[in-house]
């Protein structure tokens, strides 16, 4: 493995999280998604409304790094299962908020227990506590 001849204090942090989300996307896809019919752009949609309700499709593929007809592919695709729901029409402007359905509540939940058992899995060379070290970090970087 090329990783072995560089330590990993001199290799570029942009390349081991893309390397590590790679992974970790590969694993949930495999084990979790795949066996629900549910693409993993959806999910990372259906994850951001479940702690954001009411965001509109420009919001959402500024946060999800895709362009806003990708993100009306994702958002229709999970409309036509049931899981999300948008108004035909609002009082003003264009956005149409996005909020999870019961449904799609549900799912999100059906997936957790799978998403913590992949993580566990892909970062199984950390202890617990730096695995809970390594979260903590990530989620301090990178907000704005």
């Amino acid at each position: 493995m090329i990783d072995m001849v560089e330590p990993a204090e001199e290799q570029p942090l942009g390349y081991l999280l893309h390397r590590v989300a790679s992974t970790l996307r590969n694993e949930v896809t495999a084990t979790v998604l795949d066996p629900l019919e549910l693409a993993f752009p959806r999910y990372l949609c259906m994850r951001i409304l479940s702690k954001a309700p009411g965001r509109s499709n420009a919001e959402l593929a500024r946060e999800l790094s895709v362009s806003p007809q990708a993100m009306n592919i994702v958002l229709r695709g999970l409309q036509g299962r049931g899981l999300v729901a948008r108004p035909t029409s609002v009082a003003s402007g264009r956005a149409l908020p996005a909020e999870l359905t019961r449904d799609g509540l549900a799912l999100l939940k059906r997936t957790d227990a799978g998403v913590r058992a992949a993580e566990r899995r892909v970062l199984g060379r950390l202890s617990d506590d730096d695995r809970d070290a390594l979260k903590r970090i990530l989620a301090a970087v990178g907000v704005d």
